[in-house]
């Protein structure tokens, strides 16, 4: 590390080049000892940092000390911490912009999928894929500050795969879906509240189910305290149910539940670190291994 001579520099006075550059940072002035330094380097057969003289009392020295060693090992730091706080930095602040498109050549009953999942979260915008290629629908998304893009597939008409990417670095979520049961399988529903929802999110006890609950209640905005929607994530062994109702209170003790759908399982099989057009080249967070010998005993989504 090359100082000039005379330079001042804050800096603890038994660091040594490597400690400095690292806990130089992240230590309040306050509580640093402001030295002189009249010469930093090392001396043949040395690793220290060599200081004159100190211009502080030593009780605030004695301090840095102190508080350099409680912070050292401590996990309570604010601020990004690793890669999953960074994503979701603006969580809450903004609202979430969701685009919700479908695979190409989607069936009839797919793109009813995708119009129910539109009414699902408020303001969502569905787009028609056409022929528009995977890169060029995320390019388009970061262009318009979409924060969010779903991707819903099928297999001979019924959905089966549901897919959340992150914009604009990631994380990108691979759920399959199962048990589908749309708003246009069950007759005189009624319409849709628009009102931004509560959420219920049960059963995510795990590191990894803290992680998918991110992903998932991120996608919907921060919602008014006298909102009569709610929306509920269930896990129970690893699968996760999507119920959505509105409540209605019939007097000061009782609430009358009613179901508006759709419903779904969702299964989680993959988290990659980076979008959707970056599935060759990303790295895998987590994937799910269903061919091992454990695999029917464990579940990854609680602790219990």
């Amino acid at each position: 590390m090359a100082l000039h001579r005379w330079h001042l520099r804050t800096a603890l006075l038994y660091c040594s080049p490597f400690h400095l550059c690292n806990t130089y940072n992240i230590i309040p002035l306050s509580v640093l000892s402001v030295v002189s330094l009249t010469r930093i380097g090392t001396l043949p057969g040395q690793d220290s940092v060599h200081f004159v003289h100190c211009h502080v009392p030593s009780s605030w020295y004695f301090l840095g000390i102190r508080m350099f060693h409680s912070l050292r090992y401590s996990t309570d730091i604010k601020g990004v911490t690793n890669h999953m706080d960074d994503e979701y930095r603006w969580a809450g602040v903004e609202d979430p912009k969701v685009m919700i498109t479908t695979s190409r050549d989607p069936s009839s009953r797919l793109k009813m999928f995708a119009k129910e999942l539109k009414l699902v979260f408020p303001g969502a915008q569905r787009m028609n894929r056409g022929r528009h290629e995977v890169g060029a629908l995320v390019r388009a998304c970061k262009a318009n500050g979409v924060t969010d893009l779903l991707v819903v597939h099928e297999h001979r008409g019924t959905p089966v795969g549901f897919i959340v990417s992150h914009l604009p670095f990631g994380p990108t979520a691979y759920f399959t879906l199962c048990n589908v049961v749309m708003r246009h399988d069950i007759p005189d529903l009624g319409t849709v509240s628009e009102a931004k929802p509560h959420l219920i999110m049960h059963g995510f006890s795990s590191r990894l189910g803290k992680r998918v609950s991110d992903i998932l209640r991120y996608l919907f905005p921060v919602p008014k305290d006298d909102s009569h929607r709610v929306i509920t994530f269930a896990n129970q062994d690893d699968y996760i149910s999507f119920r959505h109702h509105v409540y209605r209170k019939t007097n000061h003790r009782s609430v009358e539940l009613t179901e508006v759908g759709p419903r779904f399982e969702l299964k989680l099989y993959m988290i990659r670190l980076g979008t959707l057009e970056q599935e060759a080249t990303a790295d895998v967070e987590w994937r799910w291994h269903p061919y091992t010998n454990t695999a029917r005993k464990r579940v990854f989504l609680s602790a219990e």
